[in-house]
């Protein structure tokens, strides 16, 4: 039996060249724990830490953000999710990689204070976006709630990501957002969409004005808006999500009838997928589906 688990979505704008100093976002931590004491999982936009103010070259901005995760920044920001006792995503950071490319990186750290995922976005907005793409799918596992997988912003317009994740076994797929154009309208619709056709919870994290439009939103596993926040400046978007009904709309199907992970039955021949060279394997896909 799981428990539900609350979360705490804050849509404001970006702290603007705060990769150095997170005095300041750790004081805005504690002012939201405070005002929502019942907040377990806590969630800011895309590049929260690493912004640009208008009229800033991005490239500069990245360039001086960037730090490995496992720097001052990471132990400042894992110490913080320790003293106060709870899942922190503080929004996606410019990452410092190893092999010398630089990562728009989703961390996540624990009530213990440790770094338990890392995602790095697969599919950067070109060609605005210059950082080096990401090639793996992320889960992690939060103990007595279930499972959750990340996304970045764009990652949301391409329904592989949100498959596999779901097929990883993802109860709740939260996607961290900084979109200040006219299409925030669209990526509502793709919430829904991709919620609906991998029976997961989706939460999309929109930043607040100037750097993005809002309207984030939190939609059940069956496409039902829980929760939406408002167009204009900070908003915490809160819920308490029970992520075992992910499961018992897979298994019971959508509205009691459609269960789009057992078309696949046992027997069938694999269906080949020509656009990516391979083939969906329904042996694969029916173990891969968490029941």
């Amino acid at each position: 039996m799981t428990i539900p688990l609350p979360i705490g979505l804050v849509q404001t704008a970006a702290r603007h060249h705060a990769a150095d100093d997170p005095d300041a976002f750790a004081a805005d931590v504690r002012r939201v724990t405070e005002a929502h004491p019942g907040v377990r999982l806590l969630a800011y936009p895309e590049l929260h830490l690493c912004g640009h103010k208008p009229g800033e070259d991005p490239e500069t901005v990245m360039t001086a953000a960037a730090r490995p995760l496992d720097g001052p920044r990471g132990t400042r920001l894992a110490s913080l999710a320790r003293e106060l006792g709870i899942w922190l995503v503080p929004g996606s950071v410019y990452e410092q990689g190893a092999d010398g490319r630089i990562y728009n990186t989703a961390p996540v750290y624990s009530p213990a204070g440790e770094r338990v995922a890392e995602y790095r976005k697969i599919f950067p907005w070109r060609p605005y976006e210059t950082t080096a793409s990401g090639s793996s799918f992320v889960v992690f596992d939060m103990a007595d709630h279930g499972r959750v997988g990340l996304t970045i912003c764009y990652d949301a317009w391409f329904p592989e990501i949100t498959r596999h994740l779901a097929w990883q076994g993802a109860d709740l797929v939260v996607n961290l957002v900084r979109t200040p154009t006219v299409d925030r309208a669209q990526e509502v619709v793709l919430a829904q969409a991709n919620a609906i056709v991998n029976q997961v919870f989706m939460a999309s994290l929109n930043a607040a004005a100037p750097d993005g439009v809002g309207r984030s939103v939190v939609v059940d596993p069956e496409g039902h808006l829980r929760a939406e926040a408002g167009p204009g400046p900070e908003e915490v978007l809160t819920d308490v999500l029970d992520l075992a009904e992910a499961r018992r709309v897979r298994t019971r199907g959508t509205a009691g009838l459609t269960r789009v992970w057992d078309p696949f039955e046992d027997g069938r021949p694999p269906l080949e997928l020509p656009l990516y060279a391979g083939r969906i394997d329904p042996e694969r896909w029916r173990r891969g589906a968490r029941p």
